[in-house]
């Protein structure tokens, strides 16, 4: 997860029927046509649609760090919702 680069994509999963976790969250970096770096990230229940945003970045440090600052947050799902979140895909 510490090479995030544009065109990365991270999907992953929380899951626990003891606890009725099932829990999705993706996040992708890619360029808009105006050259500015995008990292789109999505979260919900699994099955659903879930909710999504987009943020716009003018440099693509800013965007690689922005997302491993979401990731990061995911990291500490253990403490917060007593379920580990796991890679289900990573593409480059």
């Amino acid at each position: 997860m510490d090479s995030l680069t544009h065109g990365s994509f991270i999907w992953l999963e929380a899951v626990c029927a003891e606890r009725n976790v099932a829990r999705r969250y993706t996040v992708a970096l890619s360029r808009d046509l105006f050259g500015a770096s995008i990292v789109e990230f999505a979260w919900g229940r699994i099955g659903t649609k879930g909710q999504g945003r987009a943020v716009s970045f003018a440099c693509a440090d800013e965007a690689a760090r922005f997302a491993r600052q979401r990731l990061r947050r995911r990291a500490s799902a253990p403490k917060r919702i007593g379920v580990p979140y796991r890679e289900v895909s990573l593409a480059p």
